[in-house]
C-alpha cells in the first residue's frame, strides 16, 4: 500500500470516528489522539514534516569519542554475552528486555542522585497540541528527576521482531518529537531494537513540527556488547551537563559521544 492511500484511508478514518462520535454526542471538536505505540510511517507524515537524513555523519563525534572500560566491566560484559548468545534468536520481547537489556542498563547505573537523574520504565508521557494529542508509555527514558520525571532527554524503544512487527521507529520518532518539543531542544538522540539489532537515531528540530532525523547502521547487540555499554553509559547526563560533569572521565556518558574499539575485547564480541 503506497503513501497516498494509506494518507487517504486515514482522513476517511477520522472522518468516520468524528460521525460515529457525534452520533454518541462526543464532543468532535477534540483533537484526535494517537498512541505512540500505533504510531507509523504515515501517520508521522500526515501530522509533520519529517524527512530521513541519508547521511550518518552526524554519528561521528559520538561514536568516536575515546572511553576506558576497566577489567570489571569487561568480565560482565563478557560473561553476559555467554549467559545468552545461544538463546537471544529464540528469545520473546519479555525474555530479551529480563535476560539481555535490563542488566546492561542496570550495569551503566542511570541513578545518579547528585545529578538529580535516574532511568524511567515504562514512563507515560503526552504532548497536546489544538490539531492533534499524542500520548502513551515510553519503554526506557533517561531523565531529570528522581521521582518524577521533569526533563526526559534519552529514549529506548525496546525489542520488536522485526520493523514490520509494530515497527518501533515511527513509535521512538513520535517519542522523540515529543520531547523535543517539550524541553525546547534542538537535537536529541534514542535507539530501537528490531530482534538482535540496535539503531542509533538523532532527530533534530527545524522548526515547529519539522524535522530531520539520522539513523546510524545497525549492529547485532550481543556481538557488540562492549559498544553498546559505550553508547548507552554516555547517555547519563543530558547534553547541556556534559562538560561539566566528572561522569565524562570516569564513565564516559556513552549514548551521547562515544564509541571506539577496545582490543582486549576484540575476541570475544566484534
Amino acid at each position: 500500500m503506497n503513501t497516498q492511500i494509506e494518507l487517504k484511508l486515514l482522513k476517511e478514518i477520522e472522518e468516520l470516528r468524528k460521525e460515529i462520535n457525534l452520533l454518541k454526542g462526543i464532543d468532535t471538536n477534540q483533537p484526535p489522539t494517537y498512541q505512540y505505540s500505533k504510531i507509523k510511517d504515515t501517520t508521522l507524515k500526515a501530522l509533520f514534516n519529517i524527512t530521513k537524513k541519508l547521511d550518518n555523519s552526524i554519528f561521528e563525534e559520538w561514536f568516536n569519542s575515546p572511553i576506558v572500560i576497566d577489567n570489571a566491566v569487561e568480565s560482565f560484559l563478557a560473561a553476559l554475552i555467554t549467559k545468552n548468545q545461544f538463546l537471544v534468536e529464540s528469545y520473546n520481547e519479555e525474555d530479551l528486555k529480563v535476560y539481555y537489556i535490563i542488566p546492561l542498563l542496570n550495569k551503566i547505573d542511570f541513578m545518579l542522585k547528585d545529578e538529580g537523574i535516574r532511568g524511567f520504565y515504562e514512563l507515560p508521557m503526552s504532548y497536546v497540541t489544538d490539531k492533534f494529542i499524542l500520548n502513551g508509555t515510553c519503554d526506557f527514558v533517561v531523565s531529570e528527576g528522581l521521582i518524577d520525571s521533569k526533563k526526559p532527554y534519552f529514549f529506548i524503544q525496546e525489542f520488536k521482531k522485526h520493523e514490520e512487527y509494530n515497527n518501533p521507529r515511527p513509535q521512538l520518532l513520535a517519542e522523540l518529537i515529543t520531547a523535543v518539543e517539550l524541553n525546547s531542544w534542538k537535537f536529541i538522540k534514542g535507539a530501537y531494537i528490531t530482534g538482535c539489532n540496535w539503531h542509533f537515531v538523532i532527530l533534530e528540530r527545524l522548526a515547529l513540527h519539522q524535522y530531520q532525523y539520522a539513523i546510524s547502521t545497525q549492529f547485532r547487540h550481543y556481538f557488540k556488547a562492549v559498544n553498546l555499554y559505550r553508547r548507552l553509559d554516555r547517555c547519563a547526563l543530558p547534553p547541556y551537563k556534559f562538560i561539566k560533569s566528572k561522569k565524562l572521565d570516569s564513565r564516559g556518558l556513552i549514548f551521547v559521544l562515544g564509541f571506539v574499539p577496545h582490543p582486549n575485547l576484540h575476541a570475544i564480541f566484534v
